[in-house]
């Protein structure tokens, strides 16, 4: 698959690089970043794929979270795409809120006209990237590991849950944990799915776990101030399910902190060491 560079930098003796490629799976044009640990890679590297949260593109992790470091320091590469299609052809949210289409595709496939053209974010993220990726550059595609914030940590949790055999680890930051009962997933599911709430089941990590998915290492942060976690993260939800099918789950809950890249920044290093742990 062709891929075209588009930036690259140095940071903490590994490259930041960021490519464009069309997508056969979404229909459009996308872009995705990749950090390297080396500057020169001659082996094959664990990865870790990072998916964010709404309005966010791949850009957001990059320059935010300071997460180069620690994956240098780790020895992983960081993988990073766009949260939803993009281009002036693809449908939007009709009422133009942040909470629907783009920047908020929230890793799923759509069933629903017109979503079902371009908003196939699962593909993309389980198959497509990774095949583009394993192509391009030195990773090793038998060490791989998923993490996310928010939409993307819903999207992290569910795709690792539905493929335990292709991920050694998951991890979230203030993830939406059950999109069934909260308002941000009902508005989506419903646009991208249909109103046969049956069929919103297979994107939802609390009927996953419930449901009996097998069990991988799994580390979750939530912030106590962060300003939607009533109405619309419910890590509370995870926790009764887990507790209820006897997952062995890290919650932790982080006084003080908000829904911020602050709080991502603060607390990436332990997200990038568990990880590196699992794929080791």
């Amino acid at each position: 698959m062709a891929i075209k560079n588009v930036s690259q930098s140095l940071i903490f003796g590994g490259l930041q690089q960021r490519y464009s490629h069309y997508s056969e799976v979404l229909n459009c044009e996308m872009h995705f970043s990749i950090y390297l640990p080396e500057l020169n890679p001659t082996h094959n590297t664990p990865v870790i794929y990072w998916l964010s949260g709404l309005t966010c593109t791949d850009e957001n992790f990059v320059l935010k979270a300071g997460a180069q470091r620690y994956a240098s320091e780790c020895g992983v590469a960081l993988v990073a795409p766009d949260t939803s299609p993009r281009g002036e052809n693809i449908p939007d949210d009709p009422a133009n809120e942040y909470d629907f289409g783009l920047g908020a595709g929230f890793y799923l496939n759509a069933t629903q006209e017109p979503w079902s053209k371009n908003y196939q974010m699962y593909d993309y993220v389980m198959r497509e990237l990774p095949a583009l990726i394993n192509e391009n550059f030195p990773v090793d595609p038998s060490r791989k590991s998923i993490m996310g914030h928010s939409m993307g940590g819903h999207g992290a949790l569910t795709i690792a849950l539905k493929n335990p055999d292709s991920f050694h680890s998951v991890s979230a930051f203030s993830p939406i944990v059950a999109p069934t009962q909260v308002p941000w997933g009902q508005k989506a599911f419903e646009l991208y799915l249909g109103k046969d709430r049956q069929t919103w089941k297979k994107y939802d990590s609390c009927e996953l776990i419930l449901a009996g998915q097998r069990h991988i290492p799994m580390l979750i942060d939530q912030g106590m101030e962060d300003s939607f976690l009533e109405t619309q993260l419910r890590t509370d939800l995870l926790e009764d399910a887990c507790l209820e099918s006897d997952y062995d789950v890290t919650i932790r809950r982080q006084p003080g902190y908000d829904h911020s890249y602050f709080f991502i920044a603060t607390f990436i290093e332990s997200h990038i060491v568990f990880h590196k742990k699992c794929l080791s």
